[in-house]
């Protein structure tokens, strides 16, 4: 008896058949969504790979792990050759974390007690500055709330993981408060796509320019650009909806 010819909603339906399709887009027709996909869906198995090393090694900053381990993914995706049958998962593990084991060995004493989050904060900055010219105050105002925006959506928890606490205000604090997050939240699904995906890997994932670049084919200027004019757009946004 012969088998019914796939559809379209069974290879949706279909986990292996869904993947089988993205890696074939990805690794043959490169095409950068379907590889962002393919990372966005083994990214927990990253993250517990630089869990783990953080509990034998406490001396490297987890985030460091983690961006180590993101690399590590990104070279797995890259390498991996789907047509030979071995599970992608099984592939990566041992790859991601031979390179955040390798990577934290060639960190210096001083390179791991630099904070990340300092780092992620002055990558943020050097985007931000704004070319010489016209109103100071006007500038130096743009850019107070230009890093403003990027504390709210790193620590509000409005682009958490779903596996994270709920970091949002509660309702004790202010209305002014809320009704500003609400904004930035309606204003992110606004952004063009290449924007929004650098805004939500950076603060979401907590990857660095240099890897988001890499993830999306990019140069670290493009992506910087992309984080500068997303921001920009951010706070327009916010004044015209306050204003």
């Amino acid at each position: 008896m012969k088998r019914p010819r796939a559809t379209g909603l069974d290879v949706v339906l279909d986990p292996q058949r869904a993947e089988a399709s993205l890696w074939r887009r990805a690794r043959f027709e490169a095409d950068v969504g379907s590889r962002e996909t393919l990372f966005n869906r083994y990214l927990l198995l990253a993250r517990s790979v630089a869990a783990r090393h953080f509990r034998r090694r406490r001396a490297v900053e987890r985030g460091d792990l983690e961006q180590l381990a993101y690399e590590g993914l990104l070279q797995a995706i890259d390498r991996f050759d789907p047509l030979q049958g071995v599970p992608f998962g099984a592939y990566a593990r041992p790859r991601i974390a031979g390179n955040v084991a390798d990577g934290a060995t060639r960190m210096t004493e001083i390179e791991a007690q630099l904070s990340r989050r300092y780092r992620m904060q002055q990558e943020r900055l050097r985007t931000l500055k704004i070319d010489g010219g016209g109103d100071a105050l006007a500038t130096l105002a743009d850019l107070v709330v230009d890093l403003a925006i990027g504390l709210m959506l790193e620590g509000t928890g409005m682009l958490a993981a779903e596996d994270d606490a709920d970091a949002r205000p509660g309702a004790y604090e202010g209305l002014a408060w809320r009704q500003t997050q609400a904004a930035l939240a309606a204003a992110l699904d606004r952004l063009p796509q290449g924007e929004q995906t650098v805004i939500r890997q950076h603060y979401q994932t907590g990857m660095s320019f240099a890897h988001i670049a890499e993830l999306l084919r990019l140069s670290r200027g493009r992506v910087s650009q992309l984080h500068r004019s997303a921001v920009e757009r951010l706070r327009r946004w916010l004044r015209h909806h306050q204003g």
